[in-house]
């Protein structure tokens, strides 16, 4: 059985065992461990702290000189010798390849993303009785909005700056 197979196997026991609410995974998992369900993984510190800087590397914003504000690093998978690595370039550094891999990697999932979300929503609604939930996936107006709110944002900011 494969490490998600068996992290898979073990949620509906702990879910089924709760009354099916909603819980956190770090509680189903430790459940699981005092079940003897599952093991605490030896710890790497190395995994450790490359996992800790990977989420630092995602979540570093800056701000440009028109109150935009943008992501510093991107990342790019790739697949070597059956072994996937991430690759960091920094924006206005990496060069163009590397940066248009990473763009082309992220609309890819939020493609995906969309795509499981409809599906999901497809088989709710026709288990359910309840009303249909609409799943909207034209975000034309969405960015529209976010983009004038952060606009708005950055000209209120320097006023007051």
């Amino acid at each position: 059985m494969t490490k998600n197979e068996s992290l898979q196997k073990a949620w509906p026991l702990y879910e089924a065992t709760h009354g099916h609410v909603p819980n956190s995974t770090r509680q189903a998992y430790a459940w699981a461990v005092s079940q003897g369900i599952l093991k605490l993984p030896p710890i790497d510190p190395l995994d450790v702290g490359a996992e800790q800087m990977a989420q630092a590397l995602r979540a570093e914003i800056k701000t440009d000189q028109y109150g935009r504000k943008y992501r510093v690093n991107h990342a790019v998978r790739a697949t070597k010798a059956g072994v996937q690595y991430t690759f960091w370039g920094v924006l206005g550094f990496a060069e163009h390849g590397h940066m248009e891999r990473s763009f082309s990697q992220r609309r890819e999932q939020v493609v995906g993303d969309c795509t499981q979300l409809k599906t999901d929503v497809d088989v709710y609604n026709d288990l359910s009785q309840r009303p249909k939930i609409q799943c909207v996936l034209d975000f034309t107006e969405d960015v529209a909005e976010r983009e004038a709110l952060s606009m708005l944002r950055s000209s209120r900011h320097k006023k007051v700056a």
